[in-house]
């Protein structure tokens, strides 16, 4: 797929592609690599995440929140020129418990982008992508409204 425009302007600081995320900010998203068409994200262990206290295990809306960001970063990452996007539907197999105490990486792939529709998979781990936590697949929206965030605004 060529260049990705979106690479170069977040080269310096990967972390703008989320910045613009208030709920990625809140709970702590990091965005550990970011590649055409891929993106891999990070949410640190926070007792403030979890969402049963006698086993210490983060919530699933947690996951959820990590892959989400991750998709629509992977989406952003694959499109020629930045639009803005939205989520229109996304499936997370849970596959066990993250283990207490330890950060939880999104990794996500988007593997074909159309018209109007872009489509991902993905997988949440500790270590490998082959031990997954959870694993998902989405579907994103392109050009979902008329305004992008401001980072990926161009100057006119």
């Amino acid at each position: 797929m060529g260049t990705r425009p979106v690479l170069d302007l977040v080269a310096a600081d990967r972390q703008l592609l989320i910045s613009h995320i208030p709920h990625a900010q809140a709970i702590g998203l990091r965005v550990v690599d970011a590649r055409p068409d891929e993106a891999w994200l990070e949410v640190p262990y926070s007792e403030s995440l979890v969402g049963n206290p006698e086993t210490g295990v983060v919530h699933g809306g947690v996951i959820t929140t990590l892959l989400d960001n991750a998709a629509g970063t992977a989406v952003i990452l694959a499109l020629e020129e930045p639009r803005s996007i939205a989520t229109l539907d996304l499936r997370i197999d849970y596959m066990k418990p993250a283990t207490p105490g330890r950060d939880i990486v999104g990794y996500c792939h988007c593997y074909k982008v159309t018209k109007n529709v872009a489509f991902v998979r993905g997988v949440a781990y500790h270590d490998a992508v082959d031990d997954p936590i959870a694993t998902m697949v989405a579907t994103f929206m392109l050009g979902a409204n008329w305004t992008l965030p401001a980072v990926f605004a161009r100057e006119t």
